[in-house]
């Protein structure tokens, strides 16, 4: 089965990028491009990895992890991965604290690397 996959970047350049590269692999892709349409859709739809960036509009990649500490998604096995940029240390710490499993450096990764990050995030997940 197709895993699904939820991109939440509100960089459309990004979101489009990831949609295609991730799309192009067979995997089940969906997009936010903001904080709370991302959570109505992880309460709503099931989804085996949530790209999560921190930085969005109307709630922020932080608030959308303590939002689903009170209120748990659809599926509680979904793994989250913070789509980050560097010198963001102590957010990352904090995103792990409330349940993300790793994180992406956005600029520093180019598309085979993060198709490898990825696989390996689902692979952990089963």
């Amino acid at each position: 089965m197709n895993k699904r996959i939820l991109i939440v970047e509100d960089d459309q350049f990004l979101r489009e990028f990831y949609h295609e590269l991730l799309a192009g692999e067979g995997f089940l892709v969906d997009v936010a491009g903001d904080g709370e349409v991302a959570l109505k859709k992880i309460w709503e739809q099931e989804f085996d990895l949530i790209l999560l960036d921190i930085m969005l509009p109307k709630k922020d990649g932080v608030q959308i992890l303590n939002d689903l500490k009170t209120h748990p998604a659809k599926s509680p096995k979904a793994v989250i991965v913070v789509l980050t940029n560097l010198g963001q240390d102590d957010i990352i710490k904090k995103c792990f604290d409330l349940g993300a499993t790793g994180y992406i450096i956005k600029s520093a990764m180019n598309p085979d690397q993060v198709l490898t990050e990825v696989k390996s995030y689902l692979r952990s997940s089963g």
